[in-house]
């Protein structure tokens, strides 16, 4: 499994890139997965549902199924919060493993950068980016990719990681 991050300060498109890119990995016949790091307190399932009301009762693990989808939920009930790693270990088999939101995370990374929210680059300081991704010009020795071109940013990522 080929693993590949996407950097980026909140608002800077990330998740909608990653979202062109996914389905031009499918067409090329990858299978691929997405863990995707969540900074605030969210839930997957509402109150009433069954799943929720076990987890408020205590259960630390719920796995809900379905003929078309299962998810298994994971309370830390105060355990610290697993590394990338720990995550990655509960991925299915599959050709190309996205990550969004581990900034930092020793992994080959696109940065998804603008200036419009006033955040510095990240990879002067992230040996792990191996390029950039905007929709501006960006002073960088990395390659430069414009943010609106998802069909060669997919090139891009596919020939660093040899899935051709």
């Amino acid at each position: 499994m080929k693993v590949f991050g996407f950097a980026g300060w909140s608002g800077s498109g990330k998740t909608t890139l990653i979202e062109k890119l996914i389905p031009r990995f499918v067409k090329r016949g990858l299978r691929v997965s997405l863990i995707k790091h969540a900074h605030h307190t969210f839930d997957v399932d509402h109150p009433g549902k069954d799943s929720y009301r076990h987890r408020h009762a205590g259960a630390t693990e719920v796995l809900v199924t379905s003929s078309r989808r299962w998810v298994l939920m994971h309370e830390l009930r105060g355990a610290p919060e697993p590394s990338l790693d720990e995550h990655v270990k509960h991925i299915s088999p599959c050709d190309l493993l996205l990550v969004e939101g581990f900034k930092f995370a020793p992994i080959p990374k696109l940065e998804v950068w603008r200036a419009e929210p006033g955040e510095d680059l990240l990879h002067p300081n992230d040996p792990h980016i191996v390029a950039v991704a905007s929709d501006t010009k960006v002073d960088t020795k990395l390659p430069l990719l414009n943010l609106d071109d998802d069909a060669g940013i997919a090139e891009f990522i596919v020939q660093h990681l040899k899935l051709a």
